[in-house]
């Protein structure tokens, strides 16, 4: 694993140099939206509201919406001027019952592994909230913002668990039918506790499995050797906000202007070709190419004007040595 944060534990005086790794990692199968008659990939663009346009990366800006549906737009400047809580310290403010903790407020959990220098630290740590029961709230930076978290332990190792912030738990008193729920007669909560027995048991975190994905990848598998795969067509190339080549772009803005002046345009080929070979010396060859060829022509006819001589003198002198003998 890879860890994502390096810094330390600080209980009391004790500080424990530490570093923090993902202790989960999610597998929620994901789909690609295709073209159904050819599996091409369906992509999105960034467009304006107002009109449609594409947006360029370097023009899109954050904005902040009000309860009223305003919206104010924050620049490099604003967030800079934000107050920055970055730390590599886990600090412990105090140690409470877990019960207290609701577990609708536990988030991302995170695996904490000592450096070879804290291990002693490190263990003494986690047999106190063995032994105490309890777990420790802290304070903690993960990826730039400072939020609430606990630190308990499973198996042998501690792990931090990032808590919600209160107003980020939605009011269960705002769901509409929670009114509608009457008070059960006692016999009716007997037969409840006697359906709850009979099925009580410990939980096995084994004997559960993802039965979705594991049928997915069966299916896509018995597909694959059933010769059912799909090869989507290569996606042309699209201008965007984003780095291009520099000579393609400048070729194509060349092409533009001259197809807006009735010219005709080099076009991308003329565009390799200009990057292979440079625009000014394949000027120079194509004028001196038809140089060459006539040239070559001339040569040609004097040879040839040369041979037809030759070939007259020497029936010219059969004929007459013929005429002497006769």
């Amino acid at each position: 694993m890879r860890a994502i944060w390096k810094g330390a534990v600080s209980f009391g005086l004790v500080n424990v140099p530490v570093r923090l790794y993902s202790a989960t990692e999610n597998h929620d199968l994901s789909f690609h939206q295709v073209r159904r008659s050819d599996g091409s990939r369906i992509r999105y663009k960034r467009v304006a509201q107002a009109d449609g346009e594409e947006v360029p990366y370097k023009e899109i800006a954050k904005a902040y919406e009000t309860e009223d549906g305003k919206s104010v737009i924050l620049t490099d400047e604003d967030f800079a001027s934000l107050p920055n809580r970055s730390s590599k310290e886990i600090s412990v403010e105090r140690f409470v019952p877990i019960e207290q903790i609701d577990p609708i407020l536990y988030d991302k959990a995170y695996y904490i592994e000592p450096d070879a220098m804290g291990a002693k630290a490190y263990g003494l740590l986690r047999e106190a909230l063995r032994e105490s029961e309890r777990v420790a709230v802290v304070t903690v930076s993960v990826r730039t913002r400072m939020t609430m978290a606990v630190l308990r332990v499973i198996d042998e190792a501690i792990v931090l668990q990032t808590l919600l912030w209160p107003d980020e738990v939605r009011d269960a008193g705002q769901l509409n039918n929670l009114d509608e729920v009457t008070e059960p007669k006692d016999s009716e909560v007997a037969m409840a506790r006697m359906l709850v027995d009979s099925m009580a048991g410990d939980f096995e975190l084994e004997e559960h499995e993802d039965d979705y994905q594991i049928a997915v990848e069966a299916l896509v598998k018995s597909k694959i050797e059933g010769g059912e795969v799909t090869e989507a067509p290569e996606a042309e190339e699209e201008e965007s906000g984003e780095v291009v080549d520099l000579l393609a772009a400048l070729q194509r803005s060349v092409d533009r202007a001259k197809s807006a002046r009735g010219e005709s345009g080099g076009g991308e080929d003329s565009s390799t070709d200009s990057a292979k070979e440079g625009g000014t010396g394949r000027k120079s060859s194509a004028k001196k190419s038809p140089s060459k060829k006539s040239t070559a022509k001339k040569s040609t006819a004097k040879k040839a004007s040369s041979g037809e001589k030759s070939t007259a003198k020497k029936s010219t002198t059969k004929k007459a040595t013929a005429k002497k003998a006769g």
